[in-house]
């Protein structure tokens, strides 16, 4: 029997998930925005051997949102910067399906993977707010299982993006003047419902072969995703009942 390791991570949550937790006297109250503030927490958890940090993430907010999710950091550039000062931490960021783009995302997190040396993830979310879709020129928010449908060629398209090139492509031979091998370069094509990406991508092979994908969605359609595309699912400890902020204005 293979043996099975416990995985444990911490959540950079600013000062907290509450409205009021931020006006306790030992709170940090622009913990959401301060990246020496990040700095340790990440160090903490490096040091307490935590095999991740994770950043959630949202793309709208009302003046019903919590004071967190008001003001904070994009996760992306701050894991980036998280990067130069950690050595062994797993990185992992929240960035949407539903609103943003293949080609973009698989740069991005490949770009992340190898600024850390092989410590990215992805948590891969579809955006449940329908106030999202104001900030993206959008008329309409995707229903449910669309964003799912959705979801699942974009992960498609990212994971073959991540396969654009083999580990040994970047030969980078001065003498002959060779610096990448052809015939280690796959070109994606992909030609779907919902995306049109030719690639390749134009960064190589990742540390880790390609980053972690994370997936965290309860939802049956949620599940079927993660069982199609996951690598770990992204449970929390336990869960915080607060006021559920409006999803219009």
């Amino acid at each position: 029997m293979t043996a099975r390791q416990l995985r444990l991570g911490t959540i950079l949550h600013g000062a907290s998930g509450n409205m009021s937790a931020w006006r306790h006297p030992a709170a940090q109250a622009n913990a959401s925005i301060n990246f020496d503030y990040a700095k340790h927490i990440a160090r903490k958890a490096e040091a307490g051997k935590l095999d991740f940090l994770f950043v959630a993430d949202g793309l709208f907010i009302n003046e019903k949102s919590i004071p967190h999710f008001l003001n904070r950091f994009e996760p992306l550039t701050l894991l980036s910067a998280l990067a130069g000062v950690t050595q062994h931490l797993g990185l992992v960021g929240t960035v949407s399906t539903s609103y943003s783009e293949p080609f973009t995302v698989a740069r991005q997190f490949a770009s992340l993977d190898h600024l850390s040396g092989g410590r990215a993830g992805w948590n891969v979310v579809t955006s449940p707010l329908e106030g999202s879709a104001k900030n993206f020129s959008r008329q309409q928010h995707p229903e449910h299982a669309l964003r799912y449908r959705i979801a699942d060629e974009y992960l498609q398209v990212v994971k073959g993006l991540w396969d654009s090139w083999e580990s040994d492509a970047f030969v980078r031979n001065k003498e002959s003047g060779q610096f990448f091998d052809s015939a280690k370069l796959h070109t994606l094509n992909h030609h779907g419902d919902f995306f049109q990406v030719q690639g390749p991508l134009n960064i190589e092979r990742t540390p880790q072969g390609r980053p972690i994908v994370f997936q965290a969605g309860a939802s049956e359609d949620g599940k079927k995703l993660a069982a199609r595309h996951a690598d770990a699912i992204l449970r929390t400890s336990r869960r915080v009942k607060r006021r559920k902020p409006s999803t219009k204005m």
